[in-house]
């Protein structure tokens, strides 16, 4: 599937609101940033220079963010749920601002509870497993 320019930036920087979002980012917060940065053809300077100054950036907007195909959609709300869950936890925040996502993409908060209960009772799926992204593109 041919990603569409502006879904695919949206898709980055919904991780990084994603990422940004419980104002911490460990090392496999950044691993997963990196590997979807490179998927979807990201300079690696832009990557390094936007995870270096994402917790201090007060100009990302935290906006959900609509996706031009509901699969874009459903394929970023998992990875954004994987990433939201590589810490251990999922804060109120970024829960509630998936499920904003979700919404206005036409998937359920059903949808998005489950995923996230599924990657906190197995957090060995968040590293096992391909990034939504590898199955669409």
């Amino acid at each position: 599937m041919q990603i569409p320019v502006q879904d695919r930036s949206n898709y980055l920087k919904g991780l990084f609101i994603t990422a940004k979002l419980d104002k911490q980012l460990n090392q496999t917060e950044k691993d997963i940033l990196k590997k979807i940065s490179d998927k979807l053809g990201f300079a690696k300077d832009f990557y390094e220079e936007t995870i270096r100054g994402l917790l201090a950036n007060k100009y990302l907007s935290e906006e959900p963010i609509k996706f031009s195909d509901k699969k874009i959609a459903e394929s970023f709300i998992n990875d954004a749920i994987r990433l939201a869950c590589a810490d251990g936890q999922v804060t109120d925040s970024e829960t509630s601002w998936l499920k904003k996502t979700a919404e206005i993409n036409g998937i359920s908060y059903d949808e998005v509870e489950n995923k996230i209960k599924m990657y906190i009772e197995k957090p060995s799926l968040i590293k096992s497993t391909d990034f939504a992204l590898m199955s669409i593109i």
